[in-house]
């Protein structure tokens, strides 16, 4: 996967690798379609240090998940 790309596909994929690395329960709280291309180049940063990480802590995991809420779109 090319995630050089901005496109909804990988914006979708780097949500479900996020979610599935930190083991969230609810993720249907950070739903893909949420987001855009307009906040591609910040979420993909929050990917790469997600993905370097092996183990998160408490806080880690809620400043994480605070910022995905940040950058999602209102509906």
């Amino acid at each position: 996967m090319d995630l050089s790309i901005k496109s909804i596909e990988n914006i979708q994929y780097m949500i479900t690798q996020i979610t599935t690395k930190l083991k969230m329960v609810n993720v249907d709280a950070i739903n893909p379609s949420h987001y855009n291309e307009d906040i591609y180049d910040d979420l993909f940063e929050i990917y790469e240090m997600v993905m370097k990480k092996n183990t998160f802590s408490p806080n880690e995991m809620q400043a994480i998940v605070e910022e995905l809420g940040t950058l999602r779109q209102s509906k």
